[in-house]
């Protein structure tokens, strides 16, 4: 008994420790930068043609369905990504993950251009398949990298660095478009820029640590590899995703991201060409504010898990539907009377603040799947494969949104309806799963501290309460398939 205890003093001191000697080159700070600059370079800035509105065409239609091939191929990518990881490593799956973007952007060029289309939908095909996994790796290396009470922070901050490329882009598109107060497509000069960023993307990605590298300040290190033959890997990531309580979130996760399409669509079809260039910009700039708020939140540890996961699970509930009614009520009326707003317009704060609000719950919704995911993981390669479930999931959702609102019809109407529904049908299921973080811990779970391992059961419960209290990685992976 007086080794038990002896054992569980040594963990929590091991645990709690929070001054180990790291180098900055290697430090999860370091890490979490390059992270950030990669998704700066690579989905920040599609995310900047994006919130130009259709991609800054025009007409939204060719370019959503683009995106959607994007997104069906990401599918696909995203499902085999944990074999890539078993034969290049996480680096070298974030590195190629990068190099598919820059020929989006090219195609989106030309078409805006010179009106070609068959160079947009070839851009779109390489960047679903190197896209799916650049995003598992992000996701992957997002969770793992961090300290247990930096995880919230670390990304909010990185998650940051998508919105800079949407802030970014539309900078750029309100200083060249400022006096544009009509509908049409953006200046193409935009998308130069848009491109040289996409093409810096693999070249930053080197800076990045392998996780044998990274030194974390609780002294523990990452392990964050494949070691299974790639069969094992496939088997192992369907099996997981079958499991109660994954299946449980797939509508959570798809009335989070279908949003996109959604919003950035009801920018191009109603609003000119610089007020859509300044919805990017200022959407952007109060989703990064409203998304570092919330991860400093989900990393006070003094307040329970429990207590953190509901209230916020309650917050986006209650503010999602107060939006996607809002926006069910101007669109109903946009498709009779078919408005163009500029901000000189009358009207046009009702119409413009609900596109702000929507970037902001997205951000959000973004950050708290990660809290899902995290919470779900028992161990590194299971982060892999959840990550890559999560991520091929929001592209499957993606895929579909993107699809329908290339239907002229769904565009105006249609997709504010049904991403409405997708909210309310979502939430129970996700509640189901939500109610255990923080309350049950009946899973075979090992807690690793250092070279001690701890199994599960009431030693467990009591490190951990001890411990992190639940911090974002603490309990609750109770609801097993």
């Amino acid at each position: 008994m007086a080794d038990t205890e002896s054992s569980l003093e040594t963990a929590n001191e091991n645990v709690e420790k929070r001054d180990y000697p790291t180098k900055w080159y290697r430090s999860t700070f370091y890490n979490m930068t390059i992270l950030g600059l990669c998704n700066f370079a690579a989905p920040g800035i599609w995310g900047a043609m994006n919130s130009l509105g259709a991609g800054g065409a025009q007409s939204p239609h060719l370019v959503n369905v683009a995106n959607s091939l994007t997104f069906c191929l990401m599918v696909v990518s995203c499902y085999f990504s944990s074999v890539i990881v078993h034969y290049i490593g996480i680096k070298w799956a974030l590195i190629f993950g990068t190099m598919g973007y820059a020929p989006f952007a090219a195609g989106l060029y030309t078409n805006n251009r010179f009106g070609t289309e068959w160079l947009t939908l070839l851009g779109a095909a390489l960047c679903g398949i190197s896209a799916g996994v650049f995003w598992m790796a992000e996701a992957a290396i997002a969770i793992a990298y961090p300290e247990p009470w930096n995880k919230g922070k670390a990304l909010g901050y990185w998650l940051t660095y998508r919105l800079s490329g949407q802030i970014l882009g539309g900078a750029i598109n309100l200083g060249l478009n400022v006096d544009r107060d009509t509908a049409g497509k953006v200046s193409y000069t935009v998308f130069l820029v848009f491109i040289a960023l996409q093409a810096s993307g693999p070249f930053v990605g080197l800076l990045l640590n392998r996780p044998s590298k990274v030194e974390r300040k609780d002294g523990k290190k990452v392990e964050l590899a494949i070691l299974r033959n790639p069969w094992f890997e496939i088997r192992e990531t369907t099996r997981l995703f079958f499991t109660k309580r994954f299946l449980l979130v797939v509508l959570w996760i798809g009335q989070a991201v279908f949003a996109e399409a959604v919003f950035f669509t009801y920018l191009a079809l109603w609003f000119s060409v610089r007020a859509r260039a300044l919805g990017s910009f200022v959407s952007g700039l109060v989703a990064v504010i409203c998304g570092n708020i919330l991860g400093n939140y989900l990393d006070r540890t003094r307040i329970a898990l429990k207590t953190r996961a509901r209230s916020t699970f309650y917050l986006i509930v209650v503010i999602q539907g107060a939006w996607w009614l809002w926006a069910t009520v101007n669109v109903t009326r946009f498709r009779v009377t078919k408005p163009t707003y500029d901000w000189s317009s009358h009207g046009f704060g009702n119409a413009f603040a609900v596109f702000v609000l929507l970037t902001v719950g997205f951000q959000m919704n973004y950050l708290f799947l990660y809290f899902f995911i995290t919470n779900l993981a028992k161990d590194e390669p299971e982060i892999i494969r959840y990550a890559a479930l999560l991520r091929g999931t929001e592209s499957a959702w993606q895929a579909v949104s993107y699809g329908l609102t290339s239907i002229p019809l769904f565009a105006q109407v249609g997709a504010v309806y049904f991403n409405f529904a997708l909210w309310a049908v979502a939430i129970y299921p996700a509640w189901l799963v939500l109610r255990h973080f923080g309350r049950d811990n009946e899973s075979v779970v090992e807690h690793h501290v250092g070279d001690l391992t701890i199994e599960t059961g009431a030693v467990r419960r009591s490190v951990e309460q001890k411990t992190t209290d639940g911090g974002i990685v603490g309990a609750g992976k109770a609801i097993d398939g």
